[in-house]
Order: C-alpha cells, then structure tokens, then sequence
C-alpha cells in the first residue's frame, strides 16, 4: 500500500541541529524542554509524529500535521519557543559546567544574522525532506531508530529512551506516535 494512501496530507523527513553541533541535549533538563514542546505542539497544534529521535546535538523527525496548522508553521513556532527556553534555562543553571561556553556559541552565531537579537540556539537550515514513496518512509524510519545505535549509546533501538522506536517494537514512548 502506498504511503499517500495511509497518511492524509503532507509528510516530512525533519532535521534540526544545534548551532556548532553543541552536545547540549546531553543533559536531562534540555532534553525536557523538547520533549515537552513537542507534547504541546502534537496536543494544541496538530503536530503529528511518526518517528524521532533526539541526539546529543541534532533530531530527525518524520511528521505531518492535522488541522489548519502546516508543518512549516509548526516546526517554526517549535524552534522559536525551544529556542528561548534553552537559552534560559542555560542562564539560570548554576549546575551546567559548560554554561558560559554555549552561551557565547550562541550568542556569536546570533551577531552575526540581523534576524536574532541576541542568541542563534538551532542553525538556521532546516532540513525538510517531504515523503511521498514508501520506500523512502521505511529508510528514514529505519536510519532515526538506527543513530542512537551507530552513535553507540545502546545496543538496540528500542532501548533508547529519547526515540520512537519503543513505539514501532511495540511498547509505548515519551511521544504520542502513529503508526503506519
């Protein structure tokens, strides 16, 4: 069966990094506020989640949406609010030993565009890939579950907490995910 037969409306293969490839989701407190924005845009938004992954420093995911909210809109509105959350919760975590160095990477990355006032969190390129074959689903499905694999972390998919291959083994995830 065709992808377009069993999803309604568009669908996206999404990346998001990190300014510099700053390991800042190495810590549980901005991982949160991913996570939790993420519960927010899929509750009050329409986001709809497929698959995801969060790395150290970058995501993939593969969505779509419902209602009279794009895509395009949403991830928007998601990198703006994590955006400024992350740069203050950094402020304020007496905690984070690397706080003053991630400041100043995203405080330089945001001099330098006229569009930032004062801290660039995500790098301004947002790779969107729209999925229109099955084919192309099932390989970007598979190359999400597989990075927290290849990076190491853990030995399968489904034992890594911060991705929806919990959810496509069976089991259930941070995430509110469908399943096609």
């Amino acid at each position: 069966m065709d992808i377009k037969n069993r999803i309604t409306g568009e669908v996206y293969f999404v990346t998001d990094t990190v300014v510099d490839w700053v390991d800042i989701f190495s810590r549980p407190i901005y991982r949160h506020v991913i996570i939790e924005s993420l519960q927010y845009c899929q509750k009050e938004k329409g986001l709809l989640m497929y698959a995801w992954v969060l790395m150290t420093n970058h995501m993939h995911m593969i969505v779509g949406s419902e209602g009279e909210n794009k895509v395009s809109d949403i991830l928007r509105d998601f990198k703006k609010f994590t955006s400024k959350e992350i740069i203050r919760t950094l402020q304020v975590e007496s905690t984070e030993s690397r706080r003053d160095w991630m400041l100043n990477r995203f405080e330089y990355a945001g001099k330098n565009d006229k569009k930032i006032k004062n801290y660039r969190f995500w790098q301004e390129v947002n790779d969107a890939q729209e999925i229109f074959l099955n084919d192309f689903f099932n390989q970007k499905l598979n190359y999400i579950h597989e990075n927290p694999v290849k990076a190491e972390i853990v030995n399968r998919a489904e034992d890594y907490r911060y991705s929806s291959a919990i959810d496509w083994a069976g089991g259930k995830g941070l995430l509110n995910v469908t399943l096609v």
